[in-house]
């Protein structure tokens, strides 16, 4: 499986699972999920997809500090309804990571593990999601705002041309190059597109 080299070099996201643990799936409960994994999920790489990776990540450290995060412990709140925008591909992110999930998740072990009701829409926040631990009660708003990171020159051409069925093999190669370019300059300029609210 080839993809751009610099999904690599992006930070992973390390929690403590104790489902997992319970049921001897990964070593101490210890998981790790890298960008490439939420991609081959959502199916594609992207600004959205980037973002909520982003938002999670960083939300995280924010509101576990030195501690590692705990999941299916975690409350996600989104402004928008599942069906606005790109919201359903967000939270789809955040759910493969978190686990949190509004009412398909797992259903729990005598009353432990539950991960369905852990994600709400429509919430009263101004933030793009709210992360909030199930343990402590603390909570963080992330913002994310990419705008300021533009894209190619070129790319809206390209994209008219291939969705118009007349661009050619190497003007697609080249469209897919310059919109992966956007999504590395998004990584390498967090603290443009991310804001933490305490």
């Amino acid at each position: 499986m080839k993809y751009p080299q610099f999904f690599d070099s992006i930070e992973s996201i390390e929690l403590k699972d104790n489902l997992s643990a319970f049921l001897g799936t990964f070593e101490g409960g210890n998981v790790e999920f890298r960008y490439v994994d939420v991609v081959k999920s959502a199916g594609h790489s992207c600004p959205t997809v980037a973002g909520a990776y982003l938002m999670t990540r960083e939300g995280l450290k924010a509101l576990y500090k030195d501690q590692l995060p705990v999941r299916g412990e975690i409350f996600v709140s989104f402004k928008e309804t599942a069906e606005d925008g790109v919201a359903g591909v967000i939270a789809n992110v955040v759910t493969q990571i978190t686990g949190a999930t509004t009412t398909l998740g797992f259903k729990g072990i005598g009353g432990n593990f539950v991960r369905h009701g852990l994600m709400e829409f429509e919430a009263d926040t101004t933030s793009s999601a709210k992360f909030k631990r199930l343990d402590t009660g603390q909570s963080v708003e992330v913002v994310y705002d990419p705008s300021g990171i533009e894209g190619h020159p070129d790319q809206q051409e390209l994209m008219q041309k291939i969705m118009q069925g007349v661009a050619s093999p190497e003007e697609k190669g080249s469209f897919g190059g310059i919109w992966q370019e956007r999504v590395e300059k998004i990584f390498n300029n967090v603290d443009q597109v991310i804001t933490i609210r305490s």
